[in-house]
C-alpha cells in the first residue's frame, strides 16, 4: 500500500469526521465510497466525485449489499475506514440493556462485521488497510461514560488482534484515537446522559455533568475535526502507517495522567474536570 489511487469505503460519512474524511480522501485522488444510513445528508459529497451508499452497520443485509456493490463496481476494496459510531452516556446502572447492546452493535459488532466482509477480497489482493476509529476513550475512562468506554476498549482490542492476524497477508490495521474534537458527538452524548439520569439517584450529578459536556462541545476550545481527517489521510496514504494515531486536544495529556495517577486521584479529577476530555 502506498500513495497510488485506492478504492476507499468510509462508514459513518453523513456528518462530522466521516464526511470530512471522505472529501479529503477524494481530494487525494482516491475512489471514495461514502456510506451511512442518511444518504440525503451525503448529497453534497457527490460534487467531489464521491459515490454515496446507504449503510446501516446494525443490519447484516445492508452491510453485505454495500460491500458487494463496491466490489461489483470496482472489483477491489483497498481501504475500509470504520468511522460509524456514537456515544450514549449514563450510569451503568441506568442505561437500559437494550441501549447498551445497541451501542456495542454499532461501535463494535458493526465495525467487526464490516472488517469480516472486506477481508476475503483484501487477502486475495495481497494488500489492504483497515482504519478503525477508536478514541482515547478506549484507553481511559471518565464519569458516566461506562458503556461507551466498553465499546472503545473493544475496538482497541479487536484492532490489536487483527493487526497481528492479518500482517502475513499484507493487510495493515490502524487505529485513530481522537481526543476532544468539536463535533456533535458530545452534544448527543450529553442529551443521552440527561435522558438516562432523569428520575434516578444520579439525576443531579448527571445533569451537572451533561451541562458541562454541552458547554465544552459548544466552546472554541476543542480541536477541529480536520486534525482527525489529517490522521486518517496519513493512515491511508503512508507506505508504512503507524499502528495508532493519537491526536486532538488533550489526547496525550489525558493518557499521560491516566498512566501516572493513582486510580482514586484519576477518579476525583474526572468527576470534577474531565467532561470534555474524551470522545469524538
Amino acid at each position: 500500500m502506498s500513495r497510488q489511487k485506492k478504492v476507499v469505503l468510509v462508514t459513518g460519512a453523513s456528518s462530522g469526521i466521516g464526511f470530512d474524511a471522505a472529501q479529503d480522501l477524494a481530494a487525494c485522488g482516491h475512489n471514495v465510497y461514502a456510506a451511512a444510513r442518511r444518504t440525503e445528508l451525503m448529497e453534497p459529497l457527490k460534487a467531489n466525485g464521491i459515490e454515496v451508499m446507504r449503510l446501516d452497520v446494525t443490519d447484516e443485509q445492508s452491510m453485505q449489499t454495500c460491500v458487494d456493490e463496491v466490489l461489483r463496481r470496482e472489483g477491489r476494496i483497498d481501504v475500509l475506514v470504520n468511522n460509524a459510531g456514537y456515544g450514549y452516556f449514563g450510569a451503568v446502572e441506568n442505561v437500559a440493556m437494550e441501549e447498551a447492546r445497541r451501542q456495542l452493535e454499532v461501535n463494535v459488532f458493526g465495525l467487526a462485521r464490516m472488517c469480516q466482509l472486506v477481508l476475503p477480497t483484501m487477502r486475495k489482493q495481497g494488500s489492504g488497510r483497515l482504519v478503525n476509529l477508536s478514541s482515547v476513550a478506549g484507553r481511559s475512562v471518565i464519569y458516566f461514560g461506562g458503556w461507551y468506554h466498553v465499546s472503545k476498549y473493544s475496538v482497541e482490542a479487536l484492532s490489536d488482534a487483527m493487526r497481528m492476524e492479518l500482517k502475513p497477508y499484507g493487510i495493515d490495521v490502524v487505529k485513530i484515537e481522537p481526543g476532544a474534537i468539536k463535533t456533535d458527538w458530545g452534544i448527543i452524548a450529553a442529551r443521552h446522559l440527561k435522558e438516562s439520569s432523569t428520575g434516578t439517584p444520579y439525576e443531579e450529578a448527571g445533569n451537572r455533568w451533561a451541562d458541562a459536556m454541552e458547554w465544552g462541545y459548544r466552546s472554541k476550545y476543542l480541536s477541529s475535526p480536520r486534525v482527525i481527517t489529517k490522521a486518517i489521510r496519513k493512515a491511508v496514504n503512508s507506505r508504512r502507517p503507524r499502528a495508532r494515531y493519537c491526536t486532538g486536544r488533550l489526547s496525550h495529556t489525558l493518557l499521560f495522567f491516566h498512566a501516572i495517577l493513582p486510580p482514586k486521584w484519576w477518579d476525583a479529577m474526572m468527576r470534577k474536570f474531565g467532561s470534555i476530555g474524551l470522545g469524538r
